[in-house]
């Protein structure tokens, strides 16, 4: 059975298409492990889709539980790029 079963059977009122491409991009940068922390910028620019859409993408997977979401800030306090969490 395929590793990314559970996508291909969501239907896609419960997980869009965007969705779909942006845990499969994560789950390939993840490597080995569970965790990455890509740009929502770098996203963007390597699936040739919006920000607006990888952002709307992201809240689908954290809405469905397919990743978890942690902000990082840096020493000054100002934003970072997000940690994201796989958690299937």
């Amino acid at each position: 059975m395929s590793y990314f079963n559970h996508l291909y059977s969501a239907p896609p009122d419960e997980l869009p298409h965007r969705a779909r491409a942006v845990y499969m991009y994560l789950k390939d940068r993840a490597g080995k492990g569970a965790d990455c922390w890509p740009a929502v910028k770098t996203i963007a620019t390597d699936l040739q889709l919006s920000r607006s859409t990888v952002k709307r993408a992201l809240h689908d997977l954290v809405k469905a539980g397919l990743i978890e979401k942690e902000p990082r800030y840096r020493e000054n306090g100002s934003n970072t790029s997000n940690r994201f969490v796989l958690r299937k």
